[in-house]
């Protein structure tokens, strides 16, 4: 059975950085690159990252700066670009077809990345991409908080059974040493900031890219990334939450995923 090896490395900021690799037997037709949600770590990529690699992708992901057992103040970050620079570091070198795949605020980091200008990946998955959610009062009260007390830390208030319909899921997720279940109001400030940003960009998207997103998510709303029909293909599983590739049906989700590329590097 396919297994992960984890490396230790560097951020591009000098901090510990925790990398992590899945191979295929043979010689990989593509590369994929995951990028981690709110309060995980890439070692929550597992089953993901074995299915992909069985598929013949040579898989790979880092832990967030402040998230898994990469360094910095715990679900802190002290600007976005923190995260995107993380990214770009993992971009190119290989020779291969890059993809770039983000599950909820990594959806969210993504989709950020790949409207920017920095070296780029050939296609974009992304993973219920956080691109809404949070009450309207604390979007507002967010900055304030974010320049009085920004390490101050903050509830994420997620639920086992939200992530999926598997219990074990959400009793692994609880029982994870690494999971974080607080980040900091500077963070989710951040985040707010990068989802504006986001939905005002979307225009200026130039690479194929799908979005698969839970019809029972009710973490990040499927409602959030109807928007993204105009420059992607939108994939809406009915019945499914928030991780979709932890649900059940997970193993023909990434079945699908892997298709889609497989069909847009041909093209």
């Amino acid at each position: 059975m396919i297994e992960s090896t984890a490396t230790p490395a560097t951020t591009p900021a000098g901090l510990p950085e925790l990398r992590r690799v899945w191979n295929p037997e043979g010689e990989p037709w593509a590369e994929l690159l995951v990028v981690h949600g709110l309060g995980e770590h890439s070692g929550r990529y597992e089953r993901t990252g074995r299915l992909m690699a069985e598929a013949g992708l040579r898989v790979r992901s880092f832990d967030l700066v402040g998230f898994g057992a990469t360094g910095g103040p715990r679900g802190h970050v002290d600007s976005w670009d923190v995260f995107l620079d993380q990214v770009e570091a993992h971009v190119g070198g290989s020779g291969r077809p890059l993809v770039l795949m983000g599950h909820s605020m990594g959806g969210q980091i993504a989709l950020e990345y790949a409207l920017s200008t920095r070296a780029r990946p050939d296609l974009l998955v992304l993973s219920a991409p956080a691109l809404g959610g949070g009450a309207g009062w604390q979007r507002k009260a967010a900055p304030v908080i974010a320049a009085l007390a920004g390490r101050l830390p903050v509830p994420n208030a997620l639920k086992g059974e939200q992530l999926s319909r598997d219990p074990a899921v959400g009793e692994a997720y609880f029982s994870d040493p690494l999971v974080l279940t607080k980040s900091t109001a500077k963070l989710g400030a951040e985040l707010f900031a990068a989802m504006d940003r986001a939905r005002a960009s979307l225009h200026q998207l130039d690479l194929p890219a799908l979005v698969m997103h839970g019809g029972s998510d009710t973490i990040v709303p499927p409602q959030s990334t109807v928007i993204l029909e105009s420059v992607a293909e939108r994939r809406l599983l009915v019945g499914l939450r928030h991780e979709i590739f932890n649900e059940p049906e997970g193993p023909e989700v990434v079945g699908e995923v892997v298709e889609w590329i497989r069909a847009r590097l041909a093209g």
